[in-house]
């Protein structure tokens, strides 16, 4: 039995969310409203977000698993990782340039991001980026669908490796732009704003990836996520960081209902006159 299968059996309702699913917590002194819960899907490790409870989902229902597929999981997940922490991952056999102009970012956009498209089952029907470290590694791939059709919009591989800021720094009169998606910041890459950097997900930025920026010279902060509630309190979340470490920000707000990745040439030529030719 998978964690899937167990999952179903018991009626257990889950989300997909990177390599994980999503529950409501299981432990029963915890009133999860909103599902805290994360289950690794091949393994079956689960862990509260909120109240902490861990355990494993085939000890706790008492139920029989594929022990082979867990260990060859297992074991291909230890070799991914030393791998990416010595040599980085390679850019798979076969694949293509990827050089159309998907949501109006110009073909030499894609080129220099090194977009490309692949026949591996977990790219197909994805436009895939290598995402670098600083150092220039690449540590991992993040597809984009571009069909509409798959299960999730982002596919990261390997799984469970923490995404970097994303690309180098590269500051404008010192300072740099932080976006959450990676559409957000090529789209501003795309249009003439070069010192957009992704983070990836509000969660993921913290106060190491705050102080890597601080190391590398900038001098200041704009912070521009989606124009909604989210947005909001994830921007006032990533100033904090900022301001913990002393690192001055500012909040640059989408209209309504917009986000970076929606902006148009016109709306970012006249965005980047207001931040930095004042």
């Amino acid at each position: 039995m998978i964690v899937q299968e167990l999952l179903d059996k018991k009626k257990v309702d889950y989300r997909e969310s990177g390599g994980d699913f999503v529950i409501r917590c299981l432990n029963p002194e915890h009133d999860d409203n909103n599902p805290s819960m994360r289950i690794d899907r091949v393994l079956g490790i689960f862990n509260c977000l909120s109240c902490g409870f861990k355990g494993n989902i085939f000890t706790y229902y008492d139920e029989a698993f594929d022990k082979i597929s867990i260990q060859r999981e297992s074991l291909r997940r230890k070799i991914a990782e030393v791998r990416a922490n010595s040599i980085g991952q390679e850019i798979p056999e076969g694949a293509t340039p990827y050089v159309g102009n998907w949501r109006n970012i110009k073909p030499e956009t894609y080129v220099k991001f090194e977009a490309f498209r692949s026949h591996q089952p977990e790219f197909i029907g994805r436009i895939v980026f290598p995402i670098r470290d600083i150092t220039g590694r690449i540590v991992v791939f993040q597809g984009r669908d571009e069909t509409g059709t798959l299960k999730k919009k982002y596919y990261n591989y390997p799984p469970h490796v923490q995404l970097p800021l994303f690309p180098k720094v590269m500051p404008l009169q010192g300072r740099v732009i932080l976006v959450e998606g990676i559409f957000d910041m090529i789209n501003l890459h795309d249009k003439g704003l070069t010192n957009t950097i992704c983070i990836f997900g509000v969660n993921s930025f913290n106060s190491d990836k705050a102080t890597n920026l601080s190391m590398q010279g900038i001098s200041g902060v704009d912070i521009m996520l989606d124009g909604d509630d989210a947005g909001e309190k994830g921007s006032r979340e990533i100033k904090k960081v900022l301001d913990d470490l002393s690192i001055p920000s500012r909040t640059v707000r989408m209209p309504e209902g917009m986000d970076p990745g929606k902006l148009s040439q016109v709306e970012v030529t006249k965005l980047k006159r207001q931040l930095y030719d004042s």
